[in-house]
């Protein structure tokens, strides 16, 4: 028997990747939770077909009260739709997002009442492609979901949404959401950056031509390079000061590489401590 769900309700805007594997998660470990979700009619359909959701609605104002709202929306997005939560006098509820910045969103939380508490998050699980059809309900096992709570968020509440994640198989932490945005800078979003111009730029040189020539190292370097635009442009609008400050710090050893090809001592220096950092990475990664 599934252990009694920390939420015995929960709406999910946005049945994308994110949204469609907690909503396949929560099914499978809690199948006694009612699970809606806001999207496309067609994606609503799909969801509905596929099991993940029990009933679905073109936009939040429509849900029914649930006691947990995850909003799975791009970051942008999701910080509008925040204001568009239905308030419930009399009725406490937990709002929680998915989204790769978390200041923004944090900030706008403040301004909502008391019986609304929101605390921010971000499970760190994806997959090169996105969409409700690459959804998977084991997405987030074993993998980071950050918290960052702020205002009136109770400990409480962020316990709920820990025993919540832990039933995904994600393992929760707690970040302030300045600390947050500063190091997702550059464990994310600068290796994504980073991987989509280095693949506009080697394709633009090579052509279909050269690209049918690679091999195994660009295959694995560029990964990240099918990645939706518009989810990353949030992302950087969101994050701009920090991000600016990890693509410096990655320029500023490019330019070193550069200065540096005659002579070979920094090539040597450089990789010798990737090789290092790469080796403590793929401790937790393997």
């Amino acid at each position: 028997m599934a252990a009694d769900p920390p939420f015995e309700s929960i709406a999910i805007v946005g049945l994308g990747l994110i949204g469609g594997s907690i909503a396949l998660g929560v099914r499978e470990r809690w199948p006694q939770s009612r699970v809606f979700g806001v999207d496309s009619e067609a994606v609503l359909a799909h969801a509905v077909g596929a099991g993940a959701i029990e009933r679905g609605f073109e936009s939040i104002a429509a849900l029914p009260d649930a006691s947990l709202i995850i909003l799975a929306a791009p970051v942008r997005q999701n910080i509008e739709l925040l204001s568009q939560v239905p308030v419930v006098s009399g009725f406490s509820r937990t709002v929680t997002d998915v989204g790769g910045t978390k200041r923004e969103i944090v900030n706008a939380a403040r301004a909502l009442p008391s019986n609304v508490t929101f605390v921010g998050g971000h499970p760190l699980g994806g997959g090169e492609r996105g969409g409700f059809a690459f959804a998977r309900p084991d997405l987030f096992a074993g993998r980071p979901w950050i918290f960052t709570p702020a205002g009136h968020a109770s400990t409480a509440a962020v316990d709920r949404l820990s025993r919540f994640v832990r039933g995904l198989g994600a393992k929760p932490s707690i970040l302030s959401a300045d600390d947050h945005d500063h190091v997702m800078a550059f464990i994310s979003h600068l290796p994504q950056l980073a991987a989509s111009a280095l693949m506009e730029t080697v394709g633009t040189a090579a052509k279909a031509d050269g690209l049918r020539m690679a091999g195994r190292g660009l295959v694995d370097t560029t990964r990240l390079a099918s990645s939706p635009a518009d989810v990353w442009r949030d992302i950087c609008l969101t994050n701009a000061d920090a991000i600016e400050d990890a693509l410096d710090c990655l320029i500023q050893r490019l330019t070193q590489l550069r200065g540096d090809l005659r002579r070979g001592d920094s090539v040597e220096a450089i990789f010798a401590a990737a090789a290092k950092w790469r080796a403590e990475l793929m401790k937790d990664n393997h």
